[in-house]
């Protein structure tokens, strides 16, 4: 089995796969001051609930934004299931070509969608990742990486008017009954998710006649599922996507290590 965690800037996403099936999944707050041991035992409380034994993980996969936590994340999987993790990073054998200018740029948690979108639909493709940050990743037909898109996030747009504007609420992010709205949040929701899902839209568009290609769009993260739902340009909804691009990593790694060393 295989323990995947992919670390955001805001959250922490946990899977354990058997192979190709994802066996259960959990998403936690990315406390920076969490340790090892806080981490390790939390791992180990989802895998009771689930009824996972926690002693057959024998690879641990491990994508981060945040470099803290992902050397507390390291020494968890030293200390509680005596692994060297596989960090991911662009100076892996991924099976793709890295286009970006400097590829050590490219964010972990966006080479393993990149890995996985691949991996399941070939190219040329779009994927969208709903985070703290909206990012856009293109990838072409013969595995290259060509580069992508950064956007704020949407839920980071609505906070930040929160925070910014003294007499806009917080607000329950969901798309409202109709556009023009009639008070304060359906007016804020509407042009939260409808800009949202128009500069989604407009940006596959752009990105398409760049190409001069119709690529198949993935959407992933937070937010992938009601954009999903409220565009006909979205092809595919894969909301685990970076767990399963951390499994594809590590069974690619740890095959190679295999073959080099002899061993079947």
């Amino acid at each position: 089995m295989i323990l995947a965690i992919d670390i955001g800037n805001t959250h922490t996403t946990i899977g354990i796969f058997n192979s190709k099936k994802l066996l259960g999944s959990w998403r936690v707050t990315s406390f920076v001051t969490r340790t090892e041991d806080e981490f390790g035992i939390l791992i180990k409380q989802f895998c009771d609930e689930a009824k996972i034994s926690f002693k057959k993980v024998l690879q641990v996969g491990i994508s981060s934004v945040v470099p803290n936590l992902t050397d507390i994340a390291v020494k968890m999987a030293h200390k509680y299931f005596q692994i060297d993790p596989i960090v991911v990073s662009s100076e892996l054998n991924l099976g793709i070509k890295i286009l970006y200018d400097d590829p050590k740029a490219v964010g972990a948690d966006r080479l393993c969608n990149a890995v996985a979108g691949y991996g399941k639909y070939k190219g040329p493709l779009i994927i969208i990742d709903f985070g703290t940050a909206t990012t856009y990743d293109v990838i072409s037909e013969n595995a290259e990486y060509l580069g992508g898109i950064i956007a704020p996030g949407i839920e980071t747009a609505s906070t930040e008017l929160h925070r910014r504007a003294a007499k806009l609420p917080k607000i329950d992010l969901k798309f409202p009954a109709r556009l023009i709205g009639k008070n304060t949040v359906e007016s804020m929701q509407g042009g939260i998710l409808f800009g949202a899902l128009d500069s989604m839209e407009a940006m596959i568009r752009r990105i398409s006649k760049e190409l001069n290609d119709y690529p198949t769009v993935i959407t992933t993260g937070g937010f992938s599922e009601i954009m999903k739902k409220h565009s006909t340009l979205v092809n595919k909804h894969e909301p685990n996507l970076v767990l399963d691009g951390i499994r594809l990593i590590v069974e690619r790694i740890e095959k190679r290590s295999k073959k080099s060393s002899g061993k079947k």
